[in-house]
């Protein structure tokens, strides 16, 4: 296995390489034949709109192919990150989203033949040691055990549920956070 650089990208930099990323969100979540045109577009609509946030953050991992990229920004004070949360946001998150110290980790991917190698945790560690949030959070799919896990071992705490309508279909996501004032 050859050695693994990270770095971190400008807005610009994003936006011109986001094909890059669309081709590996792909090939990193290879779901049902047929479904890889719909899951490129919607992973280019979501990142064209990420892309735009204030404190908009990405950190990328190459090989020197491109092998995984993590990005993130501040979500809005208005604690739109939140909606759908089960039985209330706990105070401290929603007093920490107000003050704006809550940096939220968006997408956080890496190809199956780099995964268990350390790749994700550093592209994580990159990517948090910019910011001056008091606090990050991540929303994981439920099913997605091996995310759920990885957190977990990072000294992620869960903090709850959120649940979001998409397509007429209800999503279930868990809700980690995890202090950067250390």
């Amino acid at each position: 296995m050859t050695e693994v650089f990270l770095r971190r990208l400008s807005r610009w930099q994003a936006e011109a390489q986001r094909e890059a990323f669309a081709d590996l969100y792909v090939e990193s979540y290879l779901g049902a034949q047929g479904e890889e045109y719909h899951s490129r577009q919607s992973f280019l609509r979501r990142f064209a709109e990420h892309v735009q946030h204030p404190g908009f953050d990405m950190t990328i991992a190459g090989d020197p192919a491109l092998v995984g990229f993590a990005y993130g920004f501040p979500p809005d004070r208005g604690g739109e990150w939140w909606q759908g949360f089960v039985g209330g946001v706990p105070q401290d998150l929603e007093e920490h989203t107000a003050s704006g110290q809550v940096f939220a980790v968006v997408e956080l991917l890496v190809l199956p033949s780099h995964r268990r190698l350390g790749v994700a945790g550093r592209l994580q560690d990159m990517l948090l040691s910019r910011s001056d949030a008091a606090v990050a959070s991540v929303l994981v799919e439920t099913p997605n055990v091996p995310a759920l896990a990885a957190y977990r071992e990072w000294g992620w705490s869960k903090n709850g549920e959120v649940q979001r309508r998409h397509d007429h279909a209800l999503t279930v996501l868990e809700s980690w956070s995890r202090s950067l004032a250390d």
